[in-house]
């Protein structure tokens, strides 16, 4: 069975950092380019980040680019986003995704003062 389950969210002021992680088990994490979704209250999903199954290739939107940082440990067949500089507009459920589009439960980050 596969399974992604993305971990890590929480409330955090603005300007602070979280780490999110996706475990992802059931298939060939190794071989699959990883995704980065959110989805803001009321709004479509979005794009955030992507890396290639190695990790020798990274893609960020242009909204996170700077602040955010995909990385992957395929040892341990996890994903993880680094979240810094954290604003308002960042608060949303963040998914991580397979590159046929599947996606697993997501964790919900609230950015807040």
């Amino acid at each position: 069975e596969v399974q992604l389950q993305a971990s890590g969210g929480g409330l955090v002021q603005p300007g602070g950092s979280l780490r999110l992680s996706c475990a992802a088990s059931g298939f060939g994490f190794r071989d699959t380019t990883m995704t980065w979704m959110r989805q803001a209250p009321g709004k479509e999903l979005e794009w955030v980040a992507s890396i290639s199954n190695l990790g020798r290739s990274k893609w960020y939107a242009d909204s996170v680019k700077g602040r955010f940082t995909i990385s992957r440990d395929n040892a341990e067949n996890t994903l993880y986003l680094d979240m810094n500089s954290l604003k308002l507009d960042d608060t949303a459920v963040y998914y991580c995704q397979r590159d046929d589009n599947l996606r697993g439960q997501g964790t919900l980050v609230t950015v807040s003062s």
